[in-house]
This record gives C-alpha cells, structure tokens and sequence, in this order.
C-alpha cells in the first residue's frame, strides 16, 4: 500500500493518436513544476498519471500542481495491487469510524474477476465487518471511498476539482496585449486554458504612468504563469509615438492610431518568439475603441489571427473569471496605464479606414523608426 498523487484527466482521454503527446506534455508541465520537490517521480499508467513521493507532503504536491491546464481531478490515492483484501484493507484504512459511507467502483481492468458491484460489495462488507459503528448510506453518504481497478488498484475518498482544458503549448503560441485591465488576463487565461503558450506584451508610458502601474501587469502575468507555466512578458517602451501621435494628428484619433500600432509591435513581438497569433481582451461595444468599426481598423494593419475570446461576454462574465482566478483584486488597482494616460475626452468611435490611414500618413517619416526602437528596447521578463 503506497500514497501517491493520483491525476486524471478529461478532454485528453478523447484524443485519438496523438493522444500520447498531450499525455507527456501534461507530465513535462507537472515536472517542471515540481521541480522544487527533490524526491518526486511521475508515471504515466493507463490514462492516469501517478505523482510518487517519498518525504513531501501530498498537500503541497497538489497545491503546487492544481491550477495546471490539461488537469481535470486530482485525489489523495492509496495504490495497491488489484487483490481483493488489499483493496479492502486500503478503504479500511481511509474510513472515518462513525459516519456513513458509500463505495463506488470503475472497473478498468476487465480482467478482473469481480465486476464492479461486487467489488463495491465485497469491499463494503469489508469494512463493516472491521468496524462497530459503521453504516452503509448509498443515497446520501457521509464519506465516499472511489475504487478504481485497473493494472494496480486505487482507492481514495479526497478529489479536487481542477481546471481541465488541454496542457500547455499543445495549442501553440501566441502574444496577448496584457494591460492592467481586467478584461485581458481573463482573455490570456481563456486562451491558455486550450493549450496556448502566452508571450504578454505591455505598453507603458514612462514617465506619465507610474512605476506600480507596471508592477501591476508583473504580477497578473505571474498569475497567468501559474496555469500556463512558461509565461513571458514583454514590457515595451511607447511614450515617444503616443507623444507622435498627440502633436501631429486629430486627436480624437489617437485611440485607435495607438491600437494599430500596439498591433503592429505585438505581431513583431510575436514573430520573434515564433508565435502565431494574437490575443486581445476586447468585447464588442464595452468601449469606444471595442466598435465593429474599430476592431476592424485594428485588425487591417495585423497579418496573423488575432482571438478576441470576450468578444460575446458582458463585464460580469469577465468579472466572475477574473474572480476565480485571482486577477481582479490585482487588475482594480488604481494605477493608470498607457490606454488611460491621454484618452481624449471625444475618441472617434466608428473610424472609416480611409480617413485613419491619413491620419499615419502625418507620421509616415518616423513612425517605422519609432516602432523598431519600440521593439528593440522592450525589456523581456520570464517567471
């Protein structure tokens, strides 16, 4: 009898031959955060992965490891040969005297000679019979002791509801506009929770936006790191064209010139981290640069796809995720960023692209300078 972490999952199990790679990218993605933890080894068995230990705690193991994408449950698990009295033993071991009790049994193994409820009953006899005070509830128990059988047998009563979704990078990569907003982070965690590997890129207007501001967009991105390890943060440097843009254009223009040419310095960003795509956190119609009109102004100048996931939530959608994730406490700081610094009092909320495209023509000597610098001066941040 042996404790192990024991991690299944969903979506994975439906894969078809490539289904062994999403299985060793969810174990590489566990490994590499278990790192920290010297006596850890991780087995993949039978559409299970087995976390063995021998000194560390089962509890820190799952804290470490719970919020990892590709992972549907994880359970506390006694592992045991697929022998009935070892089975038994095992559940009599996780039995608390005195309270009611259910057990429930998956029978993968279908070698095995008794089916599922008769190891159910067996079992259930079993620790009736070693304990006194013991009563048997299969409508509404106290305490459900799971039996899975299958090349070895687990037995647990503790599982933990985790994320699901498909492991990270299996999706591919791509860069998402991280502001300090709430919208963003809640779009990056939607797009890393189908595999996608995230490069953050941030936009700061040093010396108008404060130095917290960008200690904000830090800590969402350790955040997002921590359900798609791997995150990368791009913090680039952007005062000189927003200032380009203030002295030479209309300035109810400046919204959507800045977001153009954002877009234009993530697809660079990305293109040199081998990303394929954008992300970006907007929803049709929540603000003016968030038109139909806009949106596609913006996606003119892009070549890759940009995801846009919150396209179709209203903000309490964004709001409860962000809640469960942790960001929202970090995104309401009041710290104003780049987009809010010098937001014009009338922004051009349906922009006809003809009419921007003169707008960049009044910057067309120095706005390609402008955004190499941009991109050559971003200061990259891994965690």
């Amino acid at each position: 009898m042996k404790e192990v972490v024991l991690v299944r999952y969903g979506e994975i199990a439906l894969k078809g031959l490539n289904r062994a790679y999403f299985e060793d990218t969810l174990k590489n993605n566990i490994a590499k955060r278990l790192r920290k933890f010297k006596d850890v080894t991780i087995k993949k068995a039978q559409s299970r992965l087995e976390v063995h230990f021998t000194e560390s705690a089962q509890e820190e193991i799952i804290e470490s490891i719970k919020n990892i994408f590709g992972i549907a449950y994880i359970s506390k698990a006694l592992i045991v040969d697929s022998d009935i009295e070892q089975i038994s033993k095992a559940a009599l071991s996780l039995y608390e005297e005195g309270k009611s009790f259910k057990i429930e049994t998956r029978r993968g193994d279908k070698n095995f000679y008794l089916k599922s409820p008769e190891i159910s009953a067996q079992v259930g006899a079993y620790v009736l019979s070693n304990s006194p005070c013991a009563k048997v509830d299969v409508i509404n128990p106290e305490t459900v002791i799971e039996v899975e059988v299958r090349k070895s047998t687990y037995v647990y009563k503790q599982s933990y509801k985790c994320r699901a979704g498909l492991p990270t990078s299996t999706g591919g990569k791509a860069a998402l506009l991280l502001s300090g907003g709430i919208d963003s982070p809640v779009a990056g965690y939607m797009m890393a929770s189908r595999g996608v590997e995230l490069v953050c890129v941030y936009f700061h207007s040093s010396p108008y936006t404060p130095q917290e501001a960008k200690q904000k967009v830090v800590d969402l991105a350790k955040t997002l790191n921590d359900f798609a390890p791997g995150v990368s943060l791009y913090s680039v440097p952007f005062t000189k064209i927003q200032e380009s843009i203030i002295e030479r254009c209309d300035i109810k223009y400046l919204t959507i010139l800045m977001r153009r040419y954002m877009m234009i310095i993530a697809e660079k960003i990305a293109r040199k981290n081998n990303a394929k795509a954008l992300i970006t956190g907007e929803s049709l119609g929540q603000v003016a640069s968030q038109t139909i009109e806009s949106i596609y102004s913006t996606n003119e100048v892009c070549k890759m796809p940009v995801f846009r996931p919150l396209i179709g939530f209203d903000k309490i959608n964004t709001i409860n995720i962000a809640k469960d994730i942790g960001t929202y406490d970090i995104s309401v700081l009041t710290y104003e960023d780049c987009c809010t610094i010098f937001t014009p009092k009338h922004p051009q909320t349906r922009p006809k692209i003809d009419l921007v495209l003169e707008q960049e023509e009044k910057l067309s000597d120095i706005i390609n300078e402008y955004i190499e610098q941009a991109v050559k001066d971003a200061e990259i941040i891994k965690f």
